[in-house]
């Protein structure tokens, strides 16, 4: 599974790069804090990826706005990985293309067997 992450926050995103590969077999094959170089990369790479992990809140730009450009085909997943997950941004989310939508603070388990089942059924 190869999976691109837009998250701003080094540790997390050290950790998360290390969980997914380790833990899942999975290849991160690249990551920005930026929504404008995430909504680039995707769309230049677009059958490269096959999971893009975005979080809402970037250093430059909102996870909102990666979600809403991303042209992505039946085999690719947009997952929400997040510290602001009410239920209005949850629905607002999904509503824009997203897949799932996770809390960071509770929802890791649920978080890592999504990606262990797209992972096996792709």
């Amino acid at each position: 599974m190869r999976i691109y992450l837009v998250e701003d926050n080094p540790f997390i995103l050290k950790w998360l790069g290390q969980a997914l590969e380790q833990l899942m077999n999975s290849k991160i094959i690249g990551s920005t804090a930026s929504a404008f170089e995430a909504c680039s990369w995707l769309a230049a790479h677009q059958a490269y990826w096959e999971v893009a992990v975005v979080d809402l809140w970037l250093a430059q730009g909102n996870g909102l706005q990666v979600i809403k450009s991303i042209a992505k085909t039946p085999y690719q997943k947009v997952v929400v990985l997040t510290n602001y997950a009410t239920e209005q941004m949850r629905q607002l989310c999904l509503s824009a293309g997203a897949d799932a939508f996770f809390d960071k603070s509770m929802e890791l388990d649920e978080f890592a067997n999504y990606v262990i089942d797209e992972t096996t059924h792709h």
